[in-house]
């Protein structure tokens, strides 16, 4: 079954195709550490796991990069603004690089704690300096850039194509040559971006390295390029990211990319939509924001977070609130406790070979290769749970099977459960769901008297029978 991917750049879906038989190159653009990760960004590395996930349970193999934005970004996206590492160190005191290793160190916390398969590689923008610097002489070496007061800028009307990613209009962007450039008297085009600084408009910066142009330190867009090239080569299968980064970080890194190697840089594009609050698109421009802290503080579960982000499609906006995130968590706790009835009536992982079984397995393929359909998979958990025709184990093994997308560690119940009763008692269960499902009756009820006699009452629920102790 071919998955399908929402490909920015065609702005259509497209059957994935890797380059590589079955190998997929992924680069996913990191944190810039120079805060906490607030929960509109974690919905974004939450869809690109969710991808990651996907291709894993479709036969793939990913090489997974994402990198870690420790200098170069300024608070603007447009080369304007402080550097967020070093206004974050002014404000409390400490150097740039406690700054990067604390957030950096934060943010992974986060991470794993949303249980997303880390990467196979992340990549510091410090310790890859060099490889910025030999993709900036490759650019210089094509007649792309040029130097303006004190800085190299990189000149779009260098290529034919700027702007393809946002569709941005190319003729308009050359005509707005002087309009638009007060905040940067240097460029040549308003749309022009630095990639190599000697000349902060803040003064000295406490992250500065030696290269051909000066002393300085790189412009964010550099960076990536550099990276995902040095540990992707120079063609490989899919970038990630924000929907923010359409416009200006990902149309520059093509535009550096394709300009200094002459083909095409990466094959599918994938943007996640904003996670919204009351006030609109979450963001830390706006001072206070919500973490994935601050949930755990009121009581939540990361896992809450996870599950109220699969009800949500990647590329459709999500509205946040306490109350959804609360009706979440009811319902990621319903299917906990769902699967622990499973386990009580004796539930195990079994291979599906039954119509049904297999009729849910395809259609939960079917969805989440579907673009990541995540809203429709969760359908089919649901469906599976309620179904009184599935045997236990059937609903459990597929519920694990499920979880491979969702990652809502449905497979650590069964450590916890699993020994809960004994197996005497657990069989006797079992015998008597079976005599149930042939509605044999009498025997039903003797299996009950027999389990009550040991001190153990039995739960029917439409989900199936459990056990509880006796007061």
């Amino acid at each position: 079954m071919p998955v399908l991917l929402y490909n920015t750049m065609s702005r259509k879906l497209e059957v994935f195709q890797p380059i590589h038989d079955t190998e997929v190159g992924l680069y996913s653009c990191g944190p810039t550490v120079y805060n906490y990760a607030h929960i509109g960004n974690l919905r974004t590395f939450l869809f690109e796991d969710l991808l990651k996930r996907t291709l894993l349970l479709s036969g793939f193999s990913v090489n997974h990069v994402m990198n870690i934005t420790d200098v170069g970004h300024l608070t603007g996206d447009g080369d304007d603004g402080e550097d967020k590492l070093e206004r974050m160190a002014q404000k409390t005191h400490e150097s740039v690089w406690e700054i990067a290793r604390f957030y950096t160190e934060a943010f992974f916390k986060d991470y794993d704690a949303l249980n997303m398969i880390r990467p196979n590689v992340v990549c510091k923008a410090t310790d890859h300096i060099q490889q910025m610097i030999d993709l900036i002489k490759r650019l210089e070496a094509g007649g792309h850039t040029y130097v303006s007061g004190g800085n190299v800028y990189f000149s779009i009307d260098s290529i034919d194509d700027y702007g393809k990613l946002a569709r941005l209009n190319l003729d308009s962007l050359k005509t707005a040559v002087r309009e638009e450039v007060e905040e940067d008297g240097n460029k040549k085009n308003s749309k022009d971006f630095v990639l190599w600084f000697t000349k902060s408009k803040h003064g000295q910066q406490a992250m500065m390295w030696d290269s051909p142009w000066g002393r300085g330190f790189p412009g964010w867009h550099i960076e990536c390029s550099a990276m995902s090239m040095h540990y992707l080569g120079e063609s490989f299968d899919i970038h990630c990211g924000g929907i923010d980064a359409i416009p200006v970080h990902h149309t520059n890194e093509i535009a550096q990319s394709e300009a200094a190697t002459g083909k095409k840089w990466v094959n599918y594009w994938l943007h996640g939509e904003f996670l919204l609050d009351e006030t609109g698109k979450m963001s830390k421009s706006k001072g206070e924001f919500l973490t994935l802290g601050l949930l755990i503080d009121k009581g939540f579960d990361p896992m809450d977070y996870r599950y109220f982000c699969l009800g949500g499609h990647y590329r459709s906006q999500l509205k946040f609130s306490f109350e959804s995130l609360a009706t979440a968590r009811t319902a990621r706790k319903n299917v906990y406790e769902r699967i622990q009835n499973l386990l009580s009536q004796g539930a195990k992982q079994i291979e599906l070979t039954s119509t049904a079984a297999l009729a849910y397995k395809a259609a939960f393929l079917e969805h989440i290769q579907n673009d990541l359909g995540t809203p429709r998979t969760l359908a089919d958990l649901w469906g599976v749970l309620k179904d009184e025709a599935l045997d236990p184990s059937e609903k459990y093994s597929l519920c694990l099977f499920f979880d491979r997308i969702f990652g809502l560690r449905l497979d650590g119940i069964a450590a916890v459960r699993a020994e809960v009763f004994p197996q005497e008692a657990l069989d006797l269960l079992a015998r008597r769901t079976e005599a149930k499902q042939a509605r044999n009756w009498p025997l039903a009820d003797t299996l009950r008297a027999e389990l009550d006699a040991m001190g153990y009452l039995v739960k029917d629920t439409p989900s199936g029978s459990s056990l509880e102790k006796k007061m």
